[in-house]
């Protein structure tokens, strides 16, 4: 049992009783007395008193002794770890982490068996891709960086919980979908939801596994769906992508809140990353969910991709579509819209409408002109930030030099 599996385990439990996540001085005892150190060994490393130390260790035994139901401390802690990872391999639940959908039970953490020798019977190939795009390849521009990231987190880092994020217009979903398309024969199952118009997760849940088990006609009991889905996620390499996760959150405020109706999401983002499985769930949001920030990337396989804008070739790509003008004032363009994709479309259509295909005349108007189309996007936008945020960016966007943190302290009279 390595180290690391031993500080998910903790993890796992500690956040079940306290629901707060391991802190540094927690790691370092659980470290600590896993490699068979003393309290004043533990207490010299980390440069806290050995009573500190002492008192931080008390908690974690106390808090694993009422998880557990039997009395941990110091001298058993590593036994009982050990003893409870082989039961964990034998399919026996003995961890008494349970993940909470509503009022109801979802799921008691387990590890489902890996043995290869094991006949596995129900292993199916499912794809429903009906709602997500289709990619023309003659189309999608670049993004060979972001395609081998992708890879790299799903197939060697083996992600459980990924989230690609992004601004409106920026490839998000093109980009994951591309992703799919060169993939998906690495894939037993692969499904595409779209949280547009958001449903309960009860709801998504008995639509997915109605999806994937209507040849069995499975019967689904509610309080058993989570059960049944890392079941399928444990079995099958399976990725699941959720689209526009951002309509979960709470807008207005900073980033990531959950609606109060969906906060059932989080604990399923959060079962997704500390349970033991095969598979991927992805989220494509303009927003980052707390779990991406809460939870320790060294402990879970948790990864972000944060899209940024085309670098010119790929810009210039977009550009040549449309036919346009004057070549030599095509990568401005593309840093005027910042490699916007969606922007390079709607300001390259504007350009052939109005300038006669000639980008240096649209330069030539010396201020950045907006489309209707991209005006939507920006207020959309806009409406989503918090308010704090909404006044950086009025302050910001009076300026035309860069402005540090510090400048935004200043009261709004100091700009004048």
């Amino acid at each position: 049992m390595t180290i690391t599996e031993v500080l998910q385990f903790a993890d796992r439990l500690v956040f079940a009783h306290r629901g707060k996540h391991l802190d540094d001085i927690q790691e370092t005892v659980i470290k600590g007395v896993w490699q068979g150190k003393t309290y004043e060994n533990i207490a010299q490393e980390c440069n806290r008193s050995e009573s500190r130390i002492r008192d931080v260790g008390y908690q974690l035994w106390k808090t694993f002794s009422e998880s557990l139901g039997e009395d941990i401390n110091k001298s058993n802690f590593c036994s009982t770890i050990e003893r409870l990872h082989i039961q964990e391999k034998s399919s026996i639940c003995r961890t008494n982490c349970n993940f909470n959908f509503g009022l109801q039970t979802l799921y008691q953490y387990q590890k489902y068996p890996q043995d290869s020798q094991i006949e596995d019977t129900t292993k199916t190939t499912f794809q429903d891709l009906s709602i997500a795009p289709t990619i023309n390849p003659t189309y999608f521009y670049g993004r060979t960086k972001e395609l081998e990231t992708l890879s790299n987190y799903i197939f060697h880092q083996k992600t459980r919980l990924m989230a690609v994020l992004g601004i409106s217009g920026i490839g998000k979903t093109t980009l994951v979908k591309r992703f799919i398309d060169l993939n998906i024969q690495n894939f037993d199952v692969v499904i595409w939801r779209n949280l547009k118009l958001v449903k309960s997760l009860n709801s998504l849940m008995t639509d997915l596994l109605k999806k994937i088990t209507i040849q069995n006609q499975n019967i689904l009991i509610s309080d058993e769906q989570l059960t049944q889905l890392f079941d399928l996620l444990s079995r099958q390499k399976s990725l699941i992508v959720l689209d526009d996760v951002q309509n979960i959150f709470i807008s207005g405020k900073i980033a990531g809140q959950y609606q109060k109706q969906h906060t059932e999401y989080q604990n399923l983002f959060q079962a997704v990353a500390q349970t033991e499985h095969q598979s991927c769930l992805l989220l494509i949001s303009q927003e980052k969910s707390q779990e991406m920030t809460t939870l320790d990337r060294e402990l879970y396989p948790i990864q972000n991709l944060e899209l940024e804008g085309l670098d010119n070739l790929a810009g210039i790509e977009i550009i040549q579509e449309y036919k346009l003008q004057d070549p030599e004032d095509w990568i401005n363009l593309n840093n005027m819209y910042l490699g916007n994709p969606l922007y390079l479309q709607y300001i390259s259509t504007l350009i052939k409408d109005i300038f006669q295909d000639s980008v240096s005349q649209l330069i030539a108007e010396e201020n950045l002109i907006i489309t209707e189309e991209m005006k939507l996007l920006f207020y959309t936008s806009y409406q989503r930030i918090s308010d704090v945020e909404k006044q950086i960016v009025l302050t910001i966007s009076n300026f035309e030099k860069n402005l540090s943190i510090e400048d935004l302290k200043k009261p709004a009279h100091s700009h004048q």
